[in-house]
C-alpha cells in the first residue's frame, strides 16, 4: 500500500522561487536546431564556418549569425588558422559549456 502524503494545513506562501536565469538562457540558445548542432559538432574539435555550413546544409552567413550568439554567450570562441589567418576556426569553451550543463542539471535532475 502506498504511503500517505502528509496533509498540509496551510499553503507555504514563503516558498522561495528558484533562480533559473542561467538555465533558461542556455535553453533558449539550444532551442535552435542550428545552434545545438554547432555546439555538438564543436565537441569533436574546432571547425571553420564553411565546414559547419556544408555539414548543416546552411548558408555560411546564417551559421556565422548563430556562432555570434553562441560567442556572445561565451560558449564558443574563434581562433585563427596557424598558416592561413584568413580562416577562423571555432571551438567550444569547455568551462562555459560545463557551467551551462550545471545550470540545466539544476532543473533537470
Amino acid at each position: 500500500m502506498p504511503a500517505e502524503l502528509p496533509v498540509i494545513a496551510q499553503p507555504r506562501m514563503e516558498l522561495p522561487a528558484p533562480d533559473v536565469t542561467d538555465a533558461t538562457a542556455v535553453g533558449a540558445l539550444l532551442a535552435d536546431r542550428v545552434r545545438a548542432s554547432i555546439l555538438r559538432m564543436l565537441r569533436d574539435g574546432p571547425h571553420c564556418v564553411c565546414e559547419m555550413a556544408a555539414a548543416l546544409g546552411e548558408r555560411e552567413n546564417n551559421v556565422s549569425n548563430h556562432l555570434a550568439k553562441l560567442r556572445d554567450a561565451g560558449l564558443v570562441h574563434g581562433i585563427r588558422h596557424e598558416t592561413n589567418g584568413r580562416f577562423l576556426y571555432y571551438e567550444r569553451d569547455d568551462a562555459a559549456v560545463a557551467a551551462a550543463r550545471t545550470a540545466l542539471d539544476e532543473i533537470l535532475r
